[in-house]
């Protein structure tokens, strides 16, 4: 009988740490939810009570495209996370500032980076201000939105799309 209760406490401890790896491998490979705050995402995401749905195999800028959402490792700010959209991937070239603002300069987005901005341009510190962003830095792509009011928590549920469309000739400017 002794035997029996010795072997016990050791299955205990072996389940609960196999159950922390599964669910550290689930939340860094798989999905994860946060919260989110702040202007510079506005109209696609509000300003608060908003939590976010992301796919984490997207880490690391695998299978990004322009147009994706992307949370990301905020590189002059150690330890923040931030979701900006992107604007360009390597060798894609990009205007370095606010279109009508500055002189106009692009850049080759250079290898292993991609440009990111935030679709509230006023109110956003994005690859204009700290340029290109690492590939490494990307923690995965925002698929969708929850916006949290009242006592009922989950007032509606949407994917997030790319929110860029292709231009078209009505697009270009008139003589």
């Amino acid at each position: 009988m002794s035997s029996s209760l010795i072997g016990h406490p050791f299955r205990v401890l072996l389940y609960t740490v196999k159950a922390m790896a599964l669910g550290h491998v689930l939340v860094t490979y798989g999905y994860s939810a946060g919260y989110g705050w702040g202007p510079s995402m506005l109209p696609t995401f509000q300003v608060r009570d908003e939590w976010f749905v992301t796919d984490r195999s997207y880490r690391r800028g695998r299978g990004v495209r322009v147009g994706d959402c992307v949370v990301y490792a905020i590189p002059v700010e150690p330890g923040e996370e931030g979701i900006k959209r992107v604007l360009g991937m390597p060798g894609d070239y990009v205007l370095l500032n606010s279109p009508g603002v500055g002189s106009g300069n692009m850049i080759q987005v250079p290898k292993g980076h991609c440009y990111i901005v935030g679709d509230n341009l006023p109110w956003s510190r994005d690859s204009r201000d700290f340029g290109p962003l690492p590939m490494g830095l990307i923690k995965g792509k925002v698929i969708s939105k929850v916006v949290v009011k009242g006592w009922w928590p989950f007032d509606w549920f949407s994917k997030v799309e790319s929110g860029l469309r292709p231009a078209s000739a009505d697009d270009s400017p008139k003589p």
